[in-house]
């Protein structure tokens, strides 16, 4: 029989095997990431290969972690409850026991329609699925209830845009710069709330492309809770005052993945969109710095209510937007 000394100093060896073998698999799977072999004289390349493999693991667990059974996407999304007065005898849902009294027997979520008791809404998973016939504006409209609504990866709305903008704006001059005229940018707001998915934005109806991107500006800038949301904006500010290039750039990436995966997934459209729209620099005249300035407060701004700060995080919100279209291919 093995003495307890025998048999620790045994399973000391064990665990250091597997620390070595785990830790080769994970250098071998970061390698597959970039296309790359790794052998026992390329050991050299492991930390810069850590470095930028990294973001693309990240990023490819995250979107495979978004997509459940094929099209449905199963993000969480906290019921919207309110108290509510129901006509006749009702149940709870959760509990499944009499809602009893007269008027304010329990609460009903203003999403989904979901009626339970007030204790137990407190214990309600974060679940709601947004009803269409409850939620038929798009504008106005919080980013994770339109897409759990649509039953999209992001934005369906976001999506309509880019595509109408690729399809005939990325070279037009000053693309996302100019204006367009403000009664038409309305009219594509009310079209949206209006008829959905089916809203009709062809160049038969308004040729002016700057009408579009003004549209798509306008949606971004009245969501409720901002594309970079408030949990995250002073995390994204603190990145951006940080002098290394290359810790800023992986700080960037560590605070992308704390955004809920609504917001993560139509950013990430947006900047591969506004990559593109770079890439024409020489028919639209426009590059990051320019862009930086236009989505800069559009995508980001402070939960504070203060003019002070909001003059103050300018030039720092315009550099986190800088970075997220430069770097749009290593950071998603």
């Amino acid at each position: 029989m093995f003495s307890q000394e025998l048999w620790l100093e045994n399973e000391k060896k064990c665990t250091v095997v597997r620390k070595s073998k785990q830790g080769r698999k994970c250098q071998e799977l970061l390698a597959v990431a970039l296309g790359v072999i790794v052998g026992v004289k390329g050991s050299w390349l492991w930390p810069p290969l850590k470095l930028f493999a990294c973001s693309q693991i990240s990023s490819l667990v995250r979107r495979a972690v978004l997509t459940h059974n094929d099209n449905h996407f199963n993000y969480d999304k906290t019921h919207k409850f309110k108290v509510h007065t129901f006509q006749g005898p009702h149940w709870c849902e959760y509990c499944a026991n009499f809602m009893c009294g007269l008027i304010a027997q329990g609460v009903r979520c203003s999403d989904c329609g979901l009626n339970v008791h007030k204790q137990c809404s407190k214990h309600v998973p974060n679940d709601c699925q947004p009803d269409l016939k409850r939620n038929k504006k798009v504008y106005c409209c919080d980013l994770t209830t339109l897409v759990k609504a649509h039953d999209t990866q992001r934005a369906m709305v976001v999506d309509i845009f880019i595509r109408e903008i690729e399809a005939r704006g990325l070279k037009a001059e000053g693309l996302y710069r100019v204006s367009g005229f403000t009664e038409h940018i309305e009219d594509v707001k009310m079209a949206f709330d209006r008829d959905g998915e089916k809203a009709d934005i062809s160049a038969n109806i308004y040729p002016d492309i700057n009408i579009i991107t003004g549209a798509l500006k306008l949606y971004f800038r009245e969501l409720p809770i901002p594309v970079i949301t408030y949990d995250t904006y002073s995390k994204f500010i603190e990145a951006a005052k940080i002098s290394n290039a290359d810790e800023r750039l992986e700080t960037v990436h560590e605070v992308l993945m704390l955004l809920p995966p609504a917001h993560y997934e139509t950013l990430r459209y947006l900047m591969i969109q506004l990559k593109k729209v770079t890439m024409n620099e020489k028919d639209n005249y426009m590059n990051a710095e320019n862009l930086e300035i236009m989505f800069g407060p559009t995508l980001m701004w402070s939960p504070e209510d203060s003019t002070l700060t909001t003059l103050h995080d300018m030039q720092y919100q315009k550099l986190i937007v800088q970075i997220l279209i430069e770097n749009e291919h290593v950071l998603f």
